[in-house]
């Protein structure tokens, strides 16, 4: 399958217990490294706007293990970022094209981490995009018993309930408190989600990474001594969210300074999943941290 303005050559490779989907957009005769964007458990078609900043580049995107077009041969089964990391691992060396430059954002940045952390040779440098780093926030017990408490909703109600508990948790600002944690999950009518249960449970976001992705501990003395450049990024209009509170936490640990990028969580967003963020002016601050 082939689409030049935006995927480009749409490839397959296998990993145990998934076939992971990847696309590789050649920029002919390029001269730059080439660029590699990644979330989880969103998958390629979330950058889209993004991409097209980089038609001077060869880039890189893929789908997640049991999201949109990568399968799992268990899809309920949980998947952690060392099992992305190693996923991630296999797309790059299938692609022939490491290492590279890497924006990940979200979970994609906490897969990246642990990537970075066991094979630095494969990223040149990393922009870590608000990584909702849980286990390192100052508040890090109550975060995390958030976390636990979405994944929770969604095991018992299922994915209306499930979906509006996150929204609740990902836009909440500030520490959880204990009036938070106590306070009964939203209505998801509020928030146009179903309210009915249909007994699915293998969500890639609620049912597979929420509890993985929240509670992983990157491995900090590996990822100071790794040969990758490391930038850690925020949006300036995250506020104090979990995302945000993450990468700050983070950039701490690593003795960085944070970068502010335009917008919020998915400031890099043009419209895809219904969601519009501020992608020409995002665009245009990658470049500039990514040397053009």
């Amino acid at each position: 399958m082939t689409d030049t303005k935006t995927r480009g050559v749409t490839r397959t490779v296998a990993a145990p217990g998934a076939t992971i989907t990847y696309d590789v957009r050649e920029a002919a005769e390029s001269q730059k490294r080439p660029l590699m964007l990644i979330g989880s458990p969103m998958g390629a078609e979330g950058f889209t706007s993004l991409t097209r900043h980089f038609t001077d580049r060869t880039v890189i995107t893929y789908d997640p293990r049991g999201s949109e077009r990568s399968v799992k041969e268990d899809a309920a089964s949980h998947v952690d970022p060392d099992i992305h990391a190693d996923d991630l691992r296999r797309v790059i060396e299938a692609a022939g094209v490491g290492p590279v430059d890497l924006f990940a954002s979200s979970g994609g940045a906490i897969n990246a981490l642990a990537l970075v952390s066991k094979h630095p040779e494969q990223v040149s440098r990393l922009l870590a995009h608000e990584p909702p780093l849980a286990a390192l926030v100052p508040d890090s017990e109550s975060a995390l018993a958030a976390c636990k408490a979405v994944a929770g909703t969604y095991d018992s109600d299922g994915w209306g309930a499930g979906m509006a508990h996150f929204i609740a948790v990902t836009s909440h600002e500030g520490p959880f408190t204990s009036e938070f944690l106590e306070a009964p999950p939203p209505d998801p009518a509020m928030f146009g989600m179903p309210t009915h249960d249909d007994g699915n449970r293998t969500d890639p976001l609620l049912g597979q990474n929420m509890i993985t992705c929240t509670h992983y501990e990157p491995d900090i003395a590996a990822l100071k001594s790794a040969s990758t450049e490391i930038r850690v990024a925020a949006g300036m209009k995250s506020g104090r969210q979990l995302a945000s509170r993450g990468a700050h936490a983070l950039a701490e640990r690593l003795g960085y300074e944070i970068l502010l990028f335009p917008g919020d969580h998915g400031g890099f967003l043009g419209g895809e999943y219904g969601q519009m963020g501020e992608p020409e002016a995002f665009g245009a601050k990658l470049r500039q941290v990514l040397g053009g």
